[in-house]
């Protein structure tokens, strides 16, 4: 595993984004461990966040694309923060753009923030963490919308690694759905690798019975 995804996940525990314990998700699963990215919140976690995500996205895409959409909400400060890290750590300029929930009719009108697409551009997507994959089927359409362009890929910070919709993960089922590449920072596997029986933050968060409620639930929800 890359030092950067080592540090990443130790930076996710400290920022009190992934969190053990007993959760219920959206989708109504109990889940030992949940990850809330609204939980990035000062100026220099959003910085090193920027710096993590623009790291794994230039391992997986390069620097061949030209604009970071960041469906709203969450993806707007994600977005943001890593065109930011991008020109700094490869000095390649990408526009950032995410959609607002409502069109405006005034001023600067229309549905998006940042920079506009044109035919010909070439788009990564950037999320927090996706389940279903019902955010990328709201966003794909308004990308299109824009014109010729083309989704290269889709980056998320944790790939949760348990079934979508049918047998497979969300990201395996959106990247058959769309024909485009997801990925992930880290994947759960990474993460009970890198913190099981070691400290973190002075403390082992991932100790014998966290790892066996971890394993039973992808007895249950893991993609075989």
């Amino acid at each position: 595993m890359e030092q950067y995804k080592r540090e990443f996940i130790e930076f996710m525990v400290e920022s009190n984004v992934l969190k053990f314990g007993d959760f219920t998700l959206k989708s109504g699963r109990k889940s030992p461990f949940f990850m809330n990215a609204g939980a990035y919140v000062t100026g220099s976690q959003l910085k090193r966040l920027g710096q993590y995500y623009a790291q794994a996205i230039h391992n997986c895409y390069g620097e061949d694309f030209d604009v970071l959409f960041g469906p709203a909400y969450k993806g707007i400060p994600l977005s943001v923060a890593t065109v930011i890290a991008f020109s700094e750590l490869y000095g390649k300029e990408i526009r950032y753009c995410s959609n607002r929930k409502e069109a405006k009719d005034h001023g600067e009108a229309g549905i998006l923030l940042g920079s506009s697409m044109k035919d010909g551009d070439k788009v990564v997507v950037i999320e927090d963490v996706t389940t279903s994959g019902k955010s990328i089927e709201e966003t794909f359409p308004i990308i299109k919308a824009q014109g010729n362009v083309e989704i290269v890929g889709l980056m998320v910070s944790l790939n949760r690694m348990e079934k979508g919709k049918g047998t497979k993960s969300a990201l395996e089922e959106i990247q058959e759905l769309y024909g485009f590449k997801a990925n992930a920072i880290v994947s759960m596997a990474d993460v009970v690798e890198h913190l099981y029986n070691k400290e973190c933050q002075g403390r082992i968060v991932i100790d014998d019975k966290m790892k066996e409620a971890i394993d039973a639930y992808y007895q249950q929800y893991g993609v075989k």
